[in-house]
Parts: C-alpha cells; structure tokens; sequence
C-alpha cells in the first residue's frame, strides 16, 4: 500500500529500509523521502516504523540462545 503519495513510498519500502538497519523514524525518512515533503503520511509512516522495528528485534532475539 502507498503510505506516501508525494515521494512513491510504500509500506514495503518502508519494512525493507527496516530490514537494512534502519532504527528510528529520522533514518527511514532520510533513506526513503516519507514524510519530507507535505506530512500527511508522517502518522502512518511512523507507525509502520515501529511495528517493523518491533518485528525485527523478535526475529533477532528468537536465533539468541540463554543457558538456563
């Protein structure tokens, strides 16, 4: 689904500038333009930010192993 019109970004693009190491909202902007021009999708964009933050970080603390 297209999250901003202005620039083209989806929320694909957005996921996969996660999944490149991006961690904060600043950095998928910077990589992706969402959110730079009018701002309407600023909410959106943030929103799928952090729900494909959270989703990397489980994905990444499931392959930890813990003696117990």
């Amino acid at each position: 689904m297209y999250v901003c019109l202005c620039k083209g970004v989806t929320d694909k693009a957005i996921r996969r500038t996660v999944e490149d190491g991006a961690r904060t909202w600043r950095e998928v902007q910077r990589e992706t333009g969402c959110g730079t021009q009018c701002g309407k999708c600023g909410c959106m964009g943030k929103g799928i930010t952090r729900e494909a933050i959270r989703e990397e970080l489980a994905m990444a603390s499931e392959g930890l192993a813990y003696a117990v």
